[in-house]
Order: structure tokens, then sequence, then C-alpha cells
């Protein structure tokens, strides 16, 4: 195992599709750095399954989006559990 990689944690790696529709959500633990200071990586995904992004959340750049569609916006970060029940109160009114 490379370094560094042991202090990595995958608590959630679920992906569901369903009719022409796919949620992806994954969250992982990370070390605490300056590009995750809350050591939380994590993507929160609702799209269709040809490509197309309706609703995503995540971090991967090492700041916190909201994507809907092509547009990109940074957001406050209010914590995992609530920014997912964000995510999920949304994607139930598409």
């Amino acid at each position: 195992m490379p370094d560094g990689e042991s202090n990595i944690d995958t608590v959630l790696d679920e992906t569901r599709k369903e009719d022409n529709r796919i949620i992806h959500r994954k969250v992982i633990l990370v070390p605490e750095s300056s590009e995750y200071p809350d050591g939380v990586k994590y993507t929160f995904h609702y799209g269709t399954l040809d490509d197309e992004t309706l609703l995503r959340y995540d971090n991967s750049h090492g700041w916190h989006e909201r994507h809907v569609g092509d547009s990109v916006e940074e957001i406050e970060y209010p914590g995992i559990a609530e920014l997912y029940e964000q995510f999920v109160n949304e994607i139930e009114g598409m």
C-alpha cells in the first residue's frame, strides 16, 4: 500500500440506477490537509445514464462545489450530514 493510503477510509461508495437516472454517493475520510481541512472527500451525484449531470455536490478540487447541469458554484460547507440531506431534498424535487 502506498505511503499515506493507510489513513484513508471509504465510509460510503454506492451507485443506484433507476430508469434513465443514476445516483452515486461516495464519502471518504482522508487525513486533514489544506486541500481537505475537514478530513472528508465526497461526491453526491445525480444524473442520467447518458452522463448528463443534473445535480452534484463535491469537493474533488479542494473546495466545495454545487453543479447543476454545466454550471458550477462554490458553496458554504454545512457539514457532510447536512449537505447530504440537502442533496436528497433537491433530487426529490426534480
